[in-house]
């Protein structure tokens, strides 16, 4: 880059802006363009395929140099942005016209991930959350903001664990760093998994204009990272925020918890083939009529309740919209007709709301006195609440009705926003120009007929105004001084009178000024608006609480839904119950129903059965159908009584994580040790195949352990299949476990699911089976079954053909055969199994466990 002593006084002005954002690209306003310089026009040219040029060509190093039309510049900031950038706004603050020299220039605004309004970044039904984070005294401040809706909120959170789960349930794109205090290792995970932009907001300076935000937050931490939090939007969006609430403080155990990795195994919001919304519960149960009501169920699924007396309002209201069916139609009609009112009062606040955003308030406000009459009528005990928010606002409808035209346009710089009949100045001036042309033709018949001269006009130009023009071969027939002298032509002459200066002040007055006195009015008419910001944003949670109610009552009703029995002794009776996205959709006539029974002695499940017979749907038809019950929701079944749990944990489904150099086993062993670390005896855990990523004994002996431990330490509520039979045996032993396993029969060699839950353990695993569903070769098949049956006769296999008449043996190996595979007479057999024998199992931890095994394994194979 050049040294500043040999640039221009523009590009010193450019740098020193530059200095001030290095994080950010810097689009400099120059006339109409906006322009880049050195290496932003190298990137943003390549990112936004621009053509690069260059300024001072001829100098010996000519500054790379890449520009977009200002008009259009707000689709090229959104790409970047989508992309992960910032964008620094510099705009010209002075007038040109009236500057000497340099023209002063400022940064107006920064665009950046967490902080964009609109545009393709934003969508309609997900929050756009920007986060800020602080470390103080071995915990993490959080605190984020949507600046789009104005929601303030705030956590205290323990462990790295715990804000990689906040910020990602957040689905956050931006965070904001408090301090130098957060640990490298978190901003990498953080980094890696979610991809976020990180940025900085370390000075302590309040904002007291927004201090009384904070007020209602005790935790000295959370105050403090919601106060930079404030400060960093302030000092990047330089503008009004009258728009944001109150900071909530809410804390992670008032919610049912599930970490990133049960969200992503229970595919909530997500598919994990995918990454769209399309196959998820949240797709299944969005049936919301608003985007406000979208996002709220959003956030509803995200933080499941554990309050019974919550959960059971939430039951209520439903219960009351599902025994109205016309009402509800009407219902769903009017809330059709509601617009973002939650983004719409952050618009006015910001300061970039136009005619059409008010048009489109108007229009909303006028279904809150039908929607309040339709709750009314419904049930007015279950809705209380709900309608002491609804106030229809009738001053805004009035004020919008009286002031903003029907037709306005998007700009509101440009006239036409403010009705005939607002303003009475603003009438006159339109009246001038209406009449204008009627004027102007008046005066040119008058004229040519005083003079007796029939092709005399009356003219305009940017230049001279209106004029009145004379040709030159009726020039003899003008009478001396009527007229004043203005402009000659080649073949005429061009004149002035004091009445067609009269008129030219009238009408030229009435088009300038009357543009501005629209935007003056419309200003006011948004000053009114916001001051009732307040009241809209209440009143946007009413309707937004209501439209995701009756979203869970169309799926209650379209689907057979009923409502659960929140059970006080941990009972678990679901009768009939179904996988609610799966049956959306093979279609209920298609999908088999299976029930969950589990009573207050119960807490293992043990699930045997064949691969694709549907164990893992069956895990996650009960975690999915918990997760509904808790959010308030009817669930998928015949009946079903169920304890509010506190947190579900999840491992389903085998996935590495390359991202952090983990194998699948490794992930395996990391979910299993969060379930273990942190379940309660209130907690749900579902288990799928786990320890099958390692050896068959390792993984064996990891599973039994891990099953022990649950029963004897967590005592939480688990489903755990696996295809190790071996371990049906844990129900002798285990008082709490239950054996069940999925059915299946062979017809004529073929295996035949039957997708139906059985009591008792399943008689195989019936693998080579479902490899010939699979379409494998016959002959390779044929192999496999012998190599099979020599196994279950612990046989050693060498590549010797075995005989396949090989039958009549036992499908269990148990220890004695595990241990034959030593030289029984040797020194290591011995001491393994006086090893083994001296272990006190049911007292060591699943890690333990684990170092153990991996011990005598070193031992064997020396």
């Amino acid at each position: 880059m050049p040294q500043k002593t040999k640039n221009t006084p523009m590009m010193e002005q450019y740098l020193s802006i530059k200095e001030q954002y290095r994080d950010a690209f810097l689009f400099y306003r120059l006339g109409d363009f906006y322009e880049l310089f050195f290496d932003d026009a190298l990137k943003v040219a390549q990112l936004l395929e621009l053509t690069l040029t260059s300024r001072n060509k001829n100098a010996e190093d000519p500054i790379p140099m890449c520009g977009v039309p200002y008009h259009a510049a707000t689709n090229y900031i959104d790409i970047l942005v989508e992309q992960g950038y910032k964008v620094a706004i510099c705009e010209q603050v002075e007038d040109p016209k009236t500057t000497k020299g340099m023209v002063k220039r400022e940064v107006i605004q920064l665009v950046t991930p967490g902080t964009l309004m609109e545009g393709k970044g934003v969508s309609a039904k997900e929050n756009n959350f920007l986060t800020a984070l602080a470390f103080d005294n071995q915990q993490y401040g959080l605190s984020y903001v949507d600046l789009t809706t104005g929601e303030l909120c705030s956590t205290t959170l323990e462990d790295e664990d715990s804000v990689l789960n906040e910020a990602s349930a957040l689905q956050t794109k931006e965070i904001v760093l408090t301090d130098d205090k957060i640990p490298d290792s978190l901003k990498e995970t953080l980094k890696n998994r979610l991809g976020v932009v990180f940025s900085t907001q370390e000075d302590d300076q309040t904002n007291a204009e927004l201090e009384f935000l904070t007020d209602g937050l005790s935790a000295e931490l959370e105050k403090k990272v919601t106060s930079k939090l404030l400060r960093y939007l302030l000092l990047t969006q330089k503008r009004s925020l009258d728009h944001i609430q109150k900071a909530q403080s809410y804390e992670v155990d008032h919610y049912l918890k599930m970490d990133h990795y049960s969200k992503a195994n229970l595919e909530l919001s997500q598919s994990i083939r995918t990454g769209k919304k399309h196959g998820t519960l949240l797709w299944l149960l969005d049936e919301t009529k608003t985007a406000m009501g979208g996002r709220l169920l959003k956030q509803w699924l995200d933080r499941p309740l554990i309050q019974k007396s919550a959960i059971l309002k939430r039951q209520d209201q439903l219960a009351s919209l599902l025994q109205a069916f016309f009402e509800r139609e009407d219902l769903k009609q009017a809330l059709t007709k509601v617009y973002d009112l939650e983004r719409l009062a952050g618009r006015v606040a910001f300061g970039n709301v136009n005619g059409r955003d008010l048009l489109q308030l108007k229009t909303s406000l006028e279904q809150v006195p039908a929607i309040r009459s339709i709750l009314e009528g419904i049930d007015q005990g279950e809705w209380v609440e709900t309608l002491k928010g609804m106030e229809p606002m009738e001053d805004l409808v009035q004020l919008i009705e009286q002031a903003i035209n029907e037709e306005a346009p998007i700009a509101v710089t440009e006239g036409n926003v403010i009705k005939d009949g607002f303003n009475e100045q603003l009438d006159k001036y339109r009246e001038a120009m209406r009449n204008g042309k009627q004027w102007i033709a008046e005066l040119e018949t008058k004229e040519r007929n005083k003079t007796g001269i029939k092709n005399l006009k009356v003219g305009y130009n940017r230049v001279f105004g209106y004029y009145i023009e004379i040709t030159r071969a009726n020039l003899a027939n003008l009478e001396e001084g009527r007229y004043e002298r203005k402009q000659t032509l080649a073949n005429a002459e061009r004149f002035i009178t004091p009445e067609l200066k009269e008129l030219e002040k009238q009408i030229l007055e009435a088009e300038e000024k009357s543009v501005d006195l629209e935007y003056e009015l419309f200003l006011d008419v948004r000053k009114k608006v916001k001051q009732a910001i307040d009241r809209l944003q209440y009143l946007a949670k009413m309707i937004s609480t209501t439209d995701v109610l009756q979203s869970f009552a169309v799926i209650s009703e379209r689907y057979q839904y009923v409502r659960p029995e929140l059970s006080d002794d941990k009972t678990l009776d679901i009768v009939e119950g179904r996988h609610p996205v799966v049956e959306k959709v093979l279609g209920a006539q298609e999908y088999i129903p299976n029930s969950i029974q589990m009573d207050q002695e119960t807490l293992v499940l043990l699930i045997t059965g064949p691969n694709m017979s549907g164990k893992s749907t069956y895990m996650r038809q009960l975690a999915l159908t918990v997760i509904l019950a808790q959010m308030g929701c009817f669930v998928p079944a015949q009946s079903a009584v169920m304890p509010i749990f506190d947190r579900i944990f999840t491992r389903i489904g085998a996935s590495d994580d390359l991202i952090a150099g983990q194998s699948t086993f490794m992930v395996e062993m990391m979910e299993a040790n969060q379930a273990l670390s942190h379940a309660t005896a209130n907690s749900l855990v579902l288990f799928d195949e786990l320890g099958r990523g390692t050896a068959t004994y390792d993984g064996m002996a990891l599973a039994q352990a891990i099953i022990e431990y649950i029963h004897q330490h967590v005592g939480a509520k688990t489903l755990f299949s696996t295809h190790y039979h071996e371990l049906t045996v844990l129900q002798d032993e285990l008082t709490q476990l239950k054996n069940i396993h999925v059915g299946a029969v062979e017809k004529n060699g073929d295996l035949v699911f039957l997708h139906k839950m059985m009591d008792g353990p399943a008689d195989k695993s019936y693998g080579i089976h479902v490899a010939k569903i699979a379409g494998l070769p016959e002959e390779l098949l044929d192999r496999a079954d012998v190599i099979l049956q020599a196994l279950e006769k612990g046989k050693t296999l060498q590549n010797q053909s075995i005989p396949k008449e090989a039958e009549g043996v036992e499908e269990n190996i148990g220890q004695s055969q595990q241990l034959s595979l030593f030289n029984e007479d040797s020194e290591t057999a011995s001491t393994i199994v006086k090893e083994l024998q001296s272990l006190d199992v049911m007292d060591m931890t699943p890690l333990d466990a684990l170092n153990k095994l991996y011990e005598l394994k070193q031992s064997a194979q020396e």
